[in-house]
């Protein structure tokens, strides 16, 4: 069985008790084995009854988030840059204070399209800035996985050649890739080769369809990652990530440009999302079994 993530946007993108609660028993009721939510305020939610109730329903937890113009650790300006370095240090303590181990996203430069192209100087300040951060990362036991994103929505990684160049010059063991199949879509040559590329520096996957709609609806080739996933033996999450103008979250819906309705039950989008991950992992066993089996003349 494969391990299985949904992201809570796919439920609420709200922060209350009630919409946390709602999230935790409808991602536990399906099946799910992790639940990935979006930066929560620690002033504005209760961290350990969080904690103790994702505890309650055997979930794991992962933390994702992209850095704001005013905290972009690739930026000219030191102030902006510690200013991000405090934030990547206060979402790994909400990692930390949940129970998880993987905080994933936008972490190297700010979320969103930019203006003009990344320079030399931009990417050492965001190297130095996340190598001192990853020590603190490790202390507390929490990896940083780097979202590899399309053009519109960083300027600086947008590959995993990329993302495998940043993590080689921050030195860092617990810095890895958070690879997403839609971004993936638009930007990589091949998908299926990338990922196999990559294999022994990728932390966090999100599965995710080309309009970000129901999993199979659009235009990704689902059969060629599922096979490179079983090639390079994944046995990590694959993290369910669907948007729609069903649940609006003010910031990441516009930086994400989520304009069209593409589903209104929830539910059945999640029901449907887990059985076609499981069913592609198990196909995709099963192709590679047939590969390696020689199926010689019986004497």
């Amino acid at each position: 069985m494969s391990k299985i993530g949904v992201h809570s946007f796919v439920w609420s993108a709200g922060s209350s008790k009630g919409d946390l609660e709602n999230a935790l028993n409808r991602t536990h009721e399906l099946g799910y084995k992790l639940i990935e939510f979006s930066y929560l305020d620690p002033r504005q939610v209760d961290v350990k009854w969080l904690a103790g109730r994702i505890q309650d329903l055997g979930l794991d937890v992962a933390i994702s988030m992209g850095l704001p113009p005013d905290g972009d650790i690739s930026s000219s300006d030191m102030a902006i840059v510690g200013n991000g370095t405090d934030i990547l240090d206060k979402a790994i303590a909400l990692v930390r204070d949940l129970g998880g181990s993987k905080l994933a996203g936008i972490l190297t430069s700010a979320h969103g399209k930019q203006e003009h192209a990344l320079t030399k100087r931009g990417w050492d300040n965001s190297v130095t800035a996340l190598s001192k951060v990853a020590d603190h990362a490790k202390a507390a036991g929490v990896t940083l996985n780097l979202e590899i994103v399309n053009r519109f929505e960083s300027n600086m990684l947008n590959t995993a050649a990329q993302g495998l160049a940043y993590i080689h010059d921050t030195g860092a063991s617990n810095v890895l890739l958070h690879l997403d199949t839609f971004h993936m879509n638009i930007e990589e040559a091949d998908v299926g080769l990338a990922i196999r590329h990559a294999a022994e520096k990728i932390g966090y996957i999100h599965i995710g369809e080309s309009h970000r709609g129901y999993l199979g609806t659009g235009s990704i080739d689902f059969g060629a990652i599922f096979d490179s996933l079983i090639a390079i033996g994944w046995d990590d999450y694959l993290t369910f990530e669907s948007f729609s103008t069903t649940i609006v979250d003010e910031n990441l819906s516009l930086k994400t440009a989520i304009w069209r309705n593409l589903w209104d039950d929830n539910l059945a989008l999640a029901k449907h999302a887990r059985q076609f991950i499981e069913l592609g992992m198990e196909t995709a066993r099963l192709k590679a079994d047939l590969v390696r089996q020689a199926h010689l003349p019986i004497e």
